[in-house]
């Protein structure tokens, strides 16, 4: 487990924000993934909402390979088998039922569970997860729960998104219990749906450069 966390730690410390994709046309993620790897985006979260996501994983895992693509919205068992054969290189859930994250404690590759209250995050804790996913982030607290959080929680970080944009970010950036952000809004969908790279591009430099700032 610890080798995994490591890992994934690694992942959330190459960029202040993971972009949250949803994606229809897996054909558009090889050149989605090389723009955001160009802006300083290697992380990309493909979430498991459309027919297309699993090839997409696929396609940026073997022809991206500076990218690291995380399989998210991972809701049952049987995808965990799924998105590693895919070529993910880790897992993300919206939430976590116990049933579920036994199965994800035993997963190959490592994982950012999620969560959104005390409790949780105290349940995942003890299972050996450090590193969670915090969601809906701005519907469940926002950056003064994270903060609230980091005394009786010194040992966990969280990658707060939901509810999450440009000019918020850096609240959640500043503390020391949030190594990055995801966020939707690098990929918004009308861009996606009309292959417009070039302003996808943009945002995902604006975001890029969000940790200097903070």
């Amino acid at each position: 487990m610890k080798a995994k966390t490591d890992t994934l730690q690694n992942y959330t410390r190459l960029a202040p924000v993971i972009p949250v994709v949803t994606i229809d046309d897996a054909r558009m993620s090889i050149d989605l993934a090389q723009v955001l790897v160009q802006a300083g985006l290697r992380v990309v979260e493909i979430t498991l909402r459309t027919p297309g996501a699993m090839d997409a994983i696929a396609a940026i895992a073997k022809a991206v390979p500076e990218a690291v693509v995380a399989a998210g919205t991972v809701l049952h068992e049987s995808q965990i088998g799924e998105v590693v054969d895919a070529g993910a290189k880790f897992i993300v859930t919206p939430g976590t039922p116990g049933k579920l994250a036994e199965r994800l404690r035993e997963a190959p590759i490592p994982v950012m569970p999620g969560c959104a209250t005390v409790s949780e995050a105290m349940t995942l804790a003890g299972m050996g997860f450090e590193i969670l996913k915090f969601f809906p982030a701005a519907a469940s607290g926002g950056a003064a729960w994270l903060k609230s959080v980091q005394g009786p929680l010194p040992k966990l970080s969280f990658c707060p998104t939901g509810g999450i944009d440009l000019s918020s970010a850096p609240s959640y950036l500043s503390l020391p219990n949030v190594p990055c952000v995801g966020g939707t809004w690098i990929t918004p969908a009308d861009a996606l749906k009309k292959g417009e790279f070039g302003r996808i591009g943009q945002l995902a430099s604006e975001a890029a450069a969000l940790r200097r700032q903070t």
